[in-house]
């Protein structure tokens, strides 16, 4: 399959959703490193990346995911709850959190560094998918918790978690979802 026909086939996989599997620890690494083929803005790198497989995903639900939903977002959840908050982690064989660390003050924009960490994200979901795994790009609340993010590493206020990758087994189910009319989001602009 050509490159450009990969791209308009690919597919997001909800975690929830996974197949059970996970790439091995060579192949990972060479998925993370096409990840960090992109325009890091006179080579600053504003990202870091963890990496949660086996049992630390359960360790880092239970240390910081629990604690963190119970205090900070739903000081009033049952147990059962708190439960299936502590295991999101464990929807996916791994999880990659990708940070985006901007070098504040810097001639590079802020925004410009940020985009970047998006582009990583973008880079590592389409480096799996290519090679035949599930992967889903989310934020959701964590993203954005303030002690799960000091427990990733964003040491300023200008750190942020621009997304946590899922990866699965590979992928055996192809169905797609609608995908936006070409010509509803694209325009040609002209002079007046």
């Amino acid at each position: 399959m050509s490159t450009l026909a990969f791209l308009q086939t690919r597919r997001s996989v909800k975690a929830a959703d996974m197949p059970t599997g996970r790439p091995e620890a060579g192949e990972l690494r060479e998925i993370i490193a096409a990840g960090l083929r992109v325009p890091d803005h006179g080579k600053i790198a504003p990202w870091q990346i963890v990496i949660f497989e086996g049992d630390s995903r359960r360790a880092f639900g239970e240390q910081v995911i629990r604690p963190a939903f119970a205090k900070n977002q739903r000081p009033d959840a049952p147990e059962s709850t708190l439960d299936l908050e502590a295991a999101r982690f464990e929807r996916a064989g791994v999880v990659l959190a990708v940070l985006s660390t901007p070098t504040i003050p810097h001639k590079i924009p802020a925004w410009e560094q940020h985009l970047s960490a998006g582009a990583v994200c973008q880079n590592i979901m389409v480096a799996a998918q290519s090679e035949g795994y599930a992967t889903q790009w989310l934020t959701e609340w964590t993203a954005f918790d303030p002690d799960v993010k000091a427990a990733l590493g964003c040491k300023t206020e200008h750190d942020q978690v621009a997304g946590l990758i899922y990866i699965g087994g590979k992928l055996t189910n192809t169905d797609d979802r609608p995908r936006p009319n070409f010509d509803a989001v694209v325009s040609h602009w002209s002079a007046g």
